[in-house]
């Protein structure tokens, strides 16, 4: 048997990760085909996605802080957070660029496409757990 608070934090959780995903599919829709314009015009692949990747973190740090995770904690707590979560991102992203691309020859493009969702799962799981967690007062309000 499911308990009633357990039950209400899956449902949040759901809702948290419907509404990241809407805002990271309308981002990364743009920031992709800003990607693939940059790239056909001469722009060198890992260097478009570093800058793309900077200022698709800056607009998502304030929009899900406000809108998805809805969290009222210290700023300045979670913009660190937010940015360690985001380096490991981009980490991740550069890794999978240099292994498939520089060592297997994959295109770049498909790289990229797959990086994209492989990269937003591990930063929903690291905004959700680590750089917005639930706050003592909202654990409170799921149990009463």
């Amino acid at each position: 048997m499911v308990s009633e608070s357990s039950q209400i934090s899956k449902d949040k959780t759901l809702g948290q990760f419907f509404r990241y995903a809407l805002i990271g599919l309308l981002t990364n829709l743009l920031g992709y085909a800003l990607y693939l314009l940059l790239t056909y015009f001469g722009s060198a692949p890992k260097l478009t996605m570093t800058a793309l990747y900077s200022v698709g973190a800056l607009i998502g740090f304030f929009v899900n802080r406000r809108f998805t995770f809805r969290h009222d904690g210290h700023i300045g707590v979670a913009g660190i957070r937010y940015l360690m979560a985001q380096l490991l991102g981009y980490l991740l992203n550069l890794t999978l660029l240099v292994l498939f691309v520089d060592w297997l020859d994959f295109a770049h493009q498909t790289v990229q496409a797959v990086a994209i969702v492989i990269v937003a799962v591990f930063l929903f799981v690291l905004s959700r757990f680590f750089v917005f967690p639930v706050q003592p007062a909202e654990v409170g309000a799921v149990r009463s």
